[in-house]
């Protein structure tokens, strides 16, 4: 395969950008990370972080349904908005629990709710965005990954908390039968956390 130039965004802690563009083989490529999607009547914008393309806003895909109901397995989207105000949904993206997400698969890596070509990342994915800003969430803002504190939702005890003060997105790789494995931001810090299946997280998309 030949070379081809390729973005290669590498931030510093102070936000600077050490390198723009390099060759390399294998790389992600522009063609290979479209500046917009447009999935079920939404445009998502993009960006590149290291090596990797992501989607830059949480996915709004499915039919709302009230913070009373389970996400079910009945051949269409369900999503939770905050508060069950639809609202919510178009300023921060859908709530999914993690079954409902990667549309009833267990593999790692599977497409679930994202666009074609697209799907939900892995714990490992998200260990290398970490690393590709230092670790700081400040800096993985800065480098355009929008991450708004959307909350999320407590099935067990039906509320909807967090709003404003944090925000775990879903991985495609689970703990156990009960358990999957999450990112965390709050504030600067990005942390990996193992939450219940059944909580209510917003879901960003990396490009296959």
């Amino acid at each position: 395969m030949d070379s081809t130039i390729t973005q290669m965004n590498i931030y510093s802690k102070d936000g600077s950008v050490k390198r723009f563009f390099t060759n390399k083989i294998d790389s992600i490529t522009f063609t290979q990370c479209p500046a917009k999607v447009n999935y079920e009547g939404k445009i998502y914008n993009t960006v590149i972080i290291g090596t990797q393309c992501w989607l830059k806003e949480n996915l709004d895909v499915g039919t709302m349904i009230n913070g009373n109901k389970d996400q079910t397995n009945d051949g269409a989207i369900e999503k939770y908005c905050y508060n069950n105000e639809p609202d919510k949904c178009s300023t921060y993206g859908g709530l999914y629990q993690w079954d409902e997400a990667m549309q009833y698969s267990k593999k790692e890596g599977t497409r679930g709710i994202c666009p074609k070509g697209w799907h939900v990342p892995t714990l490992s994915e998200f260990q290398e965005l970490r690393e590709a800003v230092n670790g700081d969430g400040n800096i993985l803002q800065q480098a355009g990954f929008s991450a708004l504190n959307t909350g999320y939702f407590y099935p067990t005890g039906n509320f909807f908390d967090h709003l404003g003060y944090d925000t775990n997105f879903w991985s495609s790789t689970q703990i156990d039968e009960q358990g999957a494995n999450n990112m965390r931001l709050y504030q600067n810090q990005i942390n990996f956390l193992g939450t219940l299946k059944i909580d209510g997280f917003p879901i960003r998309c990396i490009k296959n």
